[in-house]
């Protein structure tokens, strides 16, 4: 596969395409997939299926987002690095700027009541999510592992759960240890000792400052194996826990605000950033948390298909991502704990029959929460000072 192939597009057309699919691209990664894949492949003939499936399967393989990278990748083999950069800024800024600007209305102390009610509303459905998020990706990768596979895949996935349940900030280190233990089964493993160490220098310095909300927007944006959801128990505790930028209401009410604008998960990060530092605090961290990949595209777009048969990534992937998918379903324990108020939690039990009885979609069903929340706020539940 090399970028030689690829039809050559104009930097104004990718702008275009990819803004709209960053305007449009409400309930996360199949949504932007198939719209990447209609407006490529079946619509513009720019790429063939096998070229598009090609990158796919690569961006699945990267840690980060899949999504935007796949959307980065394919602006890449229109366009080039100018194509990459235009293409991934077009999909990735109309979300995030909806969702800063309904930070600066949800997450402020003067919040009006009724908003508060509906965030509180939103917020109370975010744990069922969670564990939807983790059974989409868990089932599918329990289903294709072979039968002497299946023990260390269910180790991994527990180890995941359990720490995004109960160990907090040490979540980054239980997902990489997993997929060091995948290399070591196999005797791939070097290097370990040494990027252990690096993490731990990193995590240091400046709590609470700069340094420390990069090393969130670092983990988010590097970190995500498995799907974009395993984001929330790598910024849980840093945001509320470590360093108090956030209550767990906020958190919860952040979470829902990256579900329900277009654009990927990761711009969650935003919502963070915004209550650590203001607009300019939201914009640094979701720099850092997107850099990842874009560096992965420009640097390495042109040797992806090699990633499909390089035995240490598969390695590593096959031991992180089954303890990312447990992390997803894990975190639901820390969310649903967060949980302030008696009535969000009839809410919350609402939501569990929409998305696992009802099968609705996410989005719907947070905006079904969150339009309880303002219905309760208006019968008088309390919602908070």
């Amino acid at each position: 596969m090399t970028h030689a192939d690829a039809t050559r597009v104009s930097l104004g057309e990718i702008a275009r395409e990819w803004g709209r699919i960053g305007c449009l691209g409400f309930g996360g990664p199949p949504v932007h997939i198939a719209l990447l894949r209609e407006r490529c492949v079946q619509r513009r003939h720019w790429l063939s299926a096998a070229q598009f499936e090609r990158g796919l399967a690569a961006a699945n393989i990267l840690p980060g987002p899949s999504s935007t990278q796949l959307a980065i990748y394919c602006a890449w083999r229109l366009g080039g690095r100018r194509g990459a950069v235009v293409g991934g800024l077009a999909f990735i800024l109309p979300g995030l700027a909806a969702i800063i600007a309904l930070s600066a209305l949800f997450l402020t102390t003067s919040t009006p009541s009724l908003l508060r009610a509906t965030a509180m509303g939103a917020g109370a459905a975010v744990a069922s999510v969670a564990v939807r998020a983790g059974l989409t990706i868990a089932l599918p990768s329990w289903a294709r592992a072979s039968a002497p596979e299946r023990p260390r895949v269910l180790a991994y996935a527990l180890s995941g759960a359990a720490a995004a349940a109960v160990l907090g900030p040490w979540l980054v280190l239980v997902l990489l240890a997993c997929g060091a233990a995948e290399l070591a089964r196999r005797r791939l493993a070097r290097g370990w000792g040494a990027l252990q160490g690096w993490l731990a220098l990193a995590g240091a310095g400046d709590p609470g400052g700069t340094a420390a909300l990069a090393w969130t927007a670092v983990k988010v944006g590097a970190l995500s194996f498995g799907g974009g959801f395993v984001i929330v128990p790598l910024m849980q505790s840093d945001a509320v826990g470590n360093y108090h930028w956030m209550t767990h209401a906020q958190f919860l009410t952040a979470v829902a605000l990256g579900q329900v604008t277009p654009g990927p998960l990761v711009q969650t990060v935003a919502a963070v950033g915004y209550a650590a530092g203001g607009v300019p605090s939201a914009l640094f961290a979701a720099a850092v948390a997107f850099a990842p990949s874009f560096s992965f595209v420009l640097l390495g777009a042109a040797r992806y298909e090699r990633l499909l048969t390089n035995q240490r990534v598969a390695a590593f992937v096959a031991g992180a991502a089954p303890a990312a998918a447990g992390a997803i379903v894990g975190s639901a324990i820390p969310l649903a704990l967060a949980i302030g108020e008696s009535w969000q939690y009839l809410v919350l039990a609402g939501a569990s029959v929409a998305l696992f009885v009802l099968r609705r979609g996410v989005v719907v069903t947070l905006l079904a929460a969150g339009a309880a929340g303002a219905v309760a706020g208006l019968l008088g539940a309390p919602v908070g000072g």
